[in-house]
């Protein structure tokens, strides 16, 4: 879609399918918006594309007509406004998705959908879609992806997941379908948007067709290098700061962390680490003037212009991603029950916020001289030739929950 700050998108209700307008979040001077097509109380969605494409032609009294972008979005072609196959949300099919096994492909559906209702559900002031996620912290582990979902702990927590849902989700699609509702639209407006989407049918080429001259030349324009390099030319990349996501059993957390010559800085003051419940929040709050390390940091700046113009995607990649919850328990079965990447993130996690700190304690617990330490290396290291440690491990474990003790003390919860 030509207009990136307003995004069609498909909602599956109990009525049917319904397409309309969601506007992400964007800020008109101190102020900042979050908005969807429609009118006071009322949310629009179409049953078509077509009857969508004619509404947003002729009304000029739906809530997005002050969006910046809108006039852009009135000139789109029918076809312009398809909803991406990411930007379709099947509400109704929700307890379905909670009652699967938890794969990939199912937990971030899952996310992906419930992000979307929480939204509706702030923007539209519904109050039964905002008690569903205020009774339900539980939720706040899905963007940790299947690996918070992994193991017996993991299991445990997605059969939660799949309890709050079963036991409220009837009160939330309720409020949902009831705040929906579809204007009337001009008959002739939606005749010819939809011969525009038949128009745009008849000149798609079938891959088919295509000859085996065409089909060389298309692969000769694709520029594999752009793939590689997307990482790298990433905003957070560019200012040399990561956004840090950190699942334990209170919850989920996010902060910001980067590295001065090789010395870890947190978001933070004094040792301590701010972590926020969501994205957005932590997004929020560095909109805001507040005195933290890394307002030291001289590419900090471009953070914050970045969040006070709306523009900020605070975008956490795998590397980054440290699942604390369940180690102390896979430690004490034994070494061959520990995930070695998620221990070896752990142990980052836990000694950077300790040279943070200029405390440690981290060190000293995790040196090789130590139990704890022998068996972390021993698990991080595997070498034939060294001795395994020897069970019992509880002594182990409960020096690993102690360094987790330590970790939860250092951070404040915003």
């Amino acid at each position: 879609m030509a207009a990136g700050d307003i995004v069609p998108i498909e909602l599956g209700l109990t009525d049917g399918d319904l397409v309309t307008l969601w506007a992400p979040r964007w800020r008109e001077g101190d102020d900042e918006w979050e908005a969807f097509l429609g009118r006071d109380d009322a949310l629009f969605g179409f049953e078509s594309v077509a009857e969508l494409a004619a509404f947003i032609r002729s009304d000029k009294e739906n809530d997005l007509v002050e969006h910046p972008a809108w006039p852009v979005v009135v000139a789109l072609s029918a076809a312009e406004l398809e909803p991406e196959d990411t930007h379709c949300f099947d509400l109704v099919g929700v307890p379905e998705l909670a009652a699967a096994d938890p794969d990939a492909d199912v937990v971030a559906e899952l996310e992906d959908t419930l992000e979307m209702v929480r939204t509706i559900g702030e923007v539209c002031e519904l109050d039964a879609v905002l008690k569903f996620f205020s009774a339900n912290p539980i939720l706040g582990a899905l963007p940790g992806g299947v690996n918070a979902f992994a193991g017996r702990d993991g299991e445990e927590l997605w059969d939660q997941v799949g309890t709050a849902v079963a036991k409220d989700w009837d009160s939330v699609l309720d409020a949902i379908d009831k705040v929906v509702s579809t204007p009337k639209v001009d008959a002739s407006a939606v005749a010819l948007a939809e011969a525009e989407l038949l128009a745009a049918d008849e000149n798609t080429v079938d891959a088919d067709d295509v000859t085996d001259e065409d089909d060389e030349s298309e692969f000769e324009a694709v520029d594999f290098e752009d793939d590689e390099d997307e990482d790298d030319d990433s905003f957070w990349h560019s200012v040399g700061i990561d956004p840090v996501k950190i699942i334990m059993s209170s919850g989920i957390y996010f902060t910001l962390r980067c590295y001065l010559d090789d010395d870890p800085i947190f978001l933070g003051n004094d040792g301590k680490i701010d972590v926020f419940t969501s994205e957005r929040s932590l997004a929020r709050h560095l909109a805001d003037n507040h005195e933290h390390d890394l307002a030291k940091v001289s590419t900090y700046s471009q953070v914050q212009s970045a969040a006070v113009d709306g523009s900020l995607e605070v975008e956490v990649t795998d590397e980054n991603v440290y699942v604390l919850t369940g180690l102390a328990d896979d430690l004490g079965e034994g070494p061959e029950s520990v995930d070695a990447e998620q221990l070896d993130l752990a142990v980052e996690l836990f000694t950077d916020a300790g040279d943070y700190a200029e405390d440690g304690a981290v060190e000293k617990a995790l040196a090789p001289s130590t139990p704890l330490g022998w068996y972390v290396s021993y698990v991080l290291n595997p070498d034939p030739t060294r001795m395994a440690p020897s069970p019992p491990f509880g002594d182990e474990a409960e020096a690993w929950r102690a360094l987790e003790t330590g970790f939860e003390a250092r951070i404040a919860k915003r």
